[in-house]
């Protein structure tokens, strides 16, 4: 097999972000960003520009502080979409407009509304108008594996003849199977690129059946040298192909796909573990390459040949894909220490967000003496808000026997309110008190509690996921006192 670069594009700040429940403020897709930077993937889609001004402001604001990786938009076929993207990506060094629309006829029936002419016809004038904007440009051929093959090379081609140099064939409802997307995916090799080098063919599959990653990787024999995932898998239903489980696969499998990739391994653990602690979404345990049981042995066997020689159970190190180092500050640490602790993670905070960040890492050292960097990268992850209309004054509960109360005050828009109420537990209470106070029907959808670290003053991270007003809704917080975490962490996701 040739041995060429293959093109990692990672989607997490766009197609990840659709995931039920996430909803990232642009500080947040910046942490991202900067961290996916470190991973050295050759593109980020930093959002789709058009869809609110929150995510044109966090397209934008990575565009402006992202030096190495392009920067990509999504945009539909309409001037107005393109128009934003590329508003909101060309002070990036290197900037990609990423146009897409449906192809299949059960997408094109009943959500485009549009014959093949009239979609043919979008394809050719959006490329064409993005390509007097942009010089990189990818067109997406959405449902692609449920497109007639034929329509699709008609589609494709046309994209390419009015400048698009990246082909997307999307399986966007993981419904191929490597067979098929193998056959389909050497078809529009051959018949779309054909000897035009400049013309990169690339996939998207996600994970309906959960074949997202054996489907691109097979893709690659078939030629394309682009693949689109996201970390940890995220995405909308059952999620994208994993970016980090791909460039390891490369990586360890060498004599099987023989394509050069740019990424760091060693940030991968790195990368996996800041998306979930800013997404809410939980790794696996036995998740490949970043679940928290990826290397470990339990079994007797395991560990006995293991001990013997790491080889017989790992046929790749925890160290190739990031090892946690260990950081320890305590509440006697100042600004300086606490800037410089950061500095050492190669994390840059603004004025704003550094003082948020170094206020909650005050709280939490003087309740237990030492912070490790497991808990200082959680702090840096759930930067507050300090233009939050409500924030938690004050939380008192009692329990006994079947009786649960709590007395919660709040600072209301400068305004302290107190309210006491009863709950089936100590946490229901709480939760129910600040309901009272802010006059909320707000409905818990999930509510969980991950240890960051272990003992009697282990540091609890809460996630809360509520539906309000039939907006999902999502806060973070970090604390040794669970329940005040709780509450802060529930206020959080209120205040969004």
């Amino acid at each position: 097999m040739k041995n060429d670069r293959l093109i990692i594009f990672d989607t997490t700040l766009r197609d990840g972000e659709q995931s039920p429940g996430i909803a990232l403020t642009p500080n947040e897709k910046l942490l991202i960003a900067q961290q996916l930077e470190k991973l050295k993937v050759d593109v980020i889609e930093a959002g789709f520009a058009a869809s609110s001004p929150g995510d044109w402001e966090g397209v934008n604001l990575i565009a402006k502080n992202i030096k190495n990786s392009t920067i990509a938009s999504l945009a539909r076929c309409h001037p107005d979409d393109i128009e934003q993207a590329w508003e909101a990506i060309k002070v990036a060094n290197n900037s990609r407009i990423h146009v897409f629309t449906s192809t299949s006829q059960i997408h094109m029936e009943h959500m485009l509304r549009k014959t093949k002419e009239e979609v043919l016809k979008d394809a050719r004038e959006s490329v064409k108008y993005a390509k007097k904007l942009c010089d990189n440009i990818e067109f997406s051929a959405q449902d692609a594996t449920r497109t007639d093959k034929d329509f699709l090379i008609e589609v494709l081609k046309t994209a390419v003849e009015e400048g698009a140099t990246t082909i997307n064939v999307p399986d966007t409802v993981g419904y191929a199977t490597p067979k098929d997307y193998l056959e389909l995916l050497t078809s529009v090799y051959d018949e779309v690129k054909g000897g035009n080098e400049d013309v990169i063919i690339s996939t998207h599959c996600h994970n309906d059946l959960g074949l997202a990653v054996a489907n691109s990787l097979t893709a690659i024999t078939a030629g394309a040298r682009q693949i689109e995932g996201a970390i940890n898998g995220i995405g909308e239903r059952a999620g994208n192909t994993s970016t980090e489980e791909i460039i390891m696969a490369i990586k360890t499998r060498q004599d099987q796909y023989g394509v050069e990739i740019n990424a760091e391994t060693k940030e991968i653990f790195e990368t996996s573990r800041l998306v979930s602690k800013l997404t809410g979404y939980p790794v696996q345990y036995n998740k490949a390459v970043v679940g928290k049981n990826a290397f470990s042995h339990e079994s007797g066997i395991h560990q006995h040949g293991f001990l013997r020689n790491r080889t017989t159970y790992e046929i790749m190190s925890p160290d190739s894909v990031g090892q946690e180092a260990k950081i320890v500050l305590g509440k006697h640490s100042g600004r300086a220490g606490f800037k410089d602790a950061l500095k050492k993670l190669n994390i840059d905070l603004d004025e704003v967000a550094f003082n948020s960040s170094f206020e909650t890492f005050k709280k939490i050292a003087d309740r237990k003496g030492e912070i490790v960097e497991s808990e200082l990268l959680a702090i840096i992850g759930q930067i507050e808000n300090s233009l939050d209309k409500t924030k938690l004054v004050s939380v008192s509960v009692n329990s006994k026997d079947d009786f649960a109360s709590a007395k919660v005050t709040l600072n209301v828009n400068g305004k302290e309110i107190t309210k006491e109420s009863t709950g089936d537990g100590m946490i229901h209470a709480a939760f129910t008190a600040v309901k009272n106070i802010l006059n909320s029907d707000a409905v818990l959808i999930d509510y969980r509690v991950e240890s960051i670290t272990k003992g009697a003053d282990a540091t609890a991270e809460i996630v809360t996921i509520i539906n309000d007003k039939n907006l999902m809704k999502q806060g973070r917080a970090i604390s040794t006192d669970v329940v005040h975490g709780s509450v802060e962490s529930f206020l959080k996701a209120l205040n969004k």
